[in-house]
């Protein structure tokens, strides 16, 4: 059962990273949160996240905008290091339910505005959502759901939202995983978990990837808001039995 689970999360979360340019914890921690504690599952995400990344950004890499994206990376890795710190103060059903509260309505709440006009963020706006994505990152590896609200809230394109979340994710899991290393955080008992997951995650992300040339923005943007609202139900759910 757990390996199954495992896999499943793997290949799930590859899909969805494959596809949006976030979204691997999302997908895989509903599954893994059944099986595994949040000091192996957390850095398991980072891991295979990084893997998804990496497979998938030279599909975006025309669209980053390095002086763009800066806000959100510096101050996400001034976060990532908090997010480690909490890592193992953290109630896991706690932190499950609360956040799966928090999707559930602010995704719904986005799905049934739909921003439609474009506009610009500003810096500082920026930079909040940066330092909050990297503790999130740290903390559990989700670093990609504030970096999505943020999107939706001010109605930015598909390319342009692939980009941020994209360069934004890749450069914050670069962070956490250096710093779970450092914390020792990762260890020996994370290899099998490893070898089980990651083949899923390259076979998931290569087939997001294609996917992803043939939605347009509009269901680009719903995608990324119903995954994100389904696993924040599944979340609640998993804390609740």
């Amino acid at each position: 059962m757990t390996e199954a689970l495992v896999v499943l999360g793997g290949l799930l979360g590859g899909l969805a990273s494959g596809l949006t340019g976030f979204g691997f914890g999302l997908s895989s921690l509903p599954f893994w949160a059944f099986v595994l504690a949040p000091a192996v599952s957390a850095p398991l995400v980072v891991v295979c996240s990084l893997v998804g990344q990496v497979q998938t950004l030279p599909k975006i890499w025309h669209a980053i905008d390095v002086r763009r994206l800066a806000p959100f990376v510096i101050l996400g890795i001034a976060g990532v290091p908090v997010g480690v710190w909490l890592l193992p103060q953290v109630s896991a059903a706690a932190f499950r339910t609360g956040f799966g509260v928090v999707l559930l309505v602010t995704c719904s709440l986005l799905l049934w505005l739909r921003v439609e006009k474009r506009r610009e963020s500003t810096r500082a706006g920026d930079a909040l959502v940066g330092f909050g994505g990297g503790i999130l990152g740290g903390l559990t590896g989700l670093s990609g759901v504030l970096n999505t609200i943020w999107a939706e809230l001010h109605g930015w394109g598909k390319d342009e939202r692939r980009a941020i979340f994209q360069g934004f994710n890749f450069s914050i899991l670069l962070v956490s995983i250096a710093a779970m290393g450092v914390s020792g955080v990762l260890d020996a008992t994370l290899l099998p978990m490893m070898l089980l997951a990651v083949p899923g995650t390259m076979i998931g992300a290569f087939v997001g990837r294609r996917l992803y040339a043939r939605v347009d923005a509009r269901r680009f943007s719903r995608i990324v808001l119903t995954l994100q609202m389904i696993a924040g139900a599944v979340l609640v759910l998993s804390s609740a039995l």
